[in-house]
């Protein structure tokens, strides 16, 4: 439930007090680089955790690769059980041009898929060139944890859009 406090606070443009209570969260994640997403999705949980969504508030999905997730989180959003969806993984830069195409196409296929249903679908796949640029996004250290970011905006957008009605 947002406050009307937190309603102001989305509409001036501060930083909002986050409160997840009883938002229904859906997660899809990538098993492709797995070692990069189990700690993205360890990350998303403690911060979703931290904001009172509770486990038995999160699903998650998985799928082969990136490329999967824009079809698995639109097919989430398009149930009408959650409030936000959060797409997880990891794309590392290679010697061919499989990079380019896999997470462009990643990334505005998860764009299409939230503007389609009008579902906030968060964007957490990690585009990075090495192997230690992802291992560095996805720490245990919460703060600079790409994952635990995905938590924060995925209930500030189903704060800000349940707000606006």
């Amino acid at each position: 439930m947002t406050s009307p406090d937190a309603k102001a606070e989305l509409q001036t443009g501060r930083a909002p007090t986050l409160d997840g209570t009883g938002l229904r969260i859906g997660i899809a994640c990538a098993r492709f680089n797995d070692v990069i997403t189990e700690r993205l999705l360890a990350g998303c949980r403690a911060g979703l955790n931290a904001l009172a969504v509770t486990d038995d508030h999160i699903n998650e999905v998985w799928v082969p690769g990136a490329f999967e997730l824009p079809l698995a989180a639109k097919r989430m959003a398009e149930t009408r059980r959650y409030q936000a969806i959060i797409t997880l993984g990891a794309v590392i830069r290679g010697g061919t041009p499989h990079f380019d195409y896999v997470a462009g196409e990643c990334a505005a296929g998860v764009m299409r898929a939230s503007l389609a249903t009008g579902v906030p679908i968060v964007f957490g796949v990690l585009t990075t060139d090495t192997v230690e640029q992802a291992m560095e996004r996805s720490v245990e250290t919460l703060s600079e944890n790409k994952g635990h970011d995905t938590a924060l905006t995925a209930v500030e957008m189903a704060q800000l859009l349940r707000s606006i009605g």
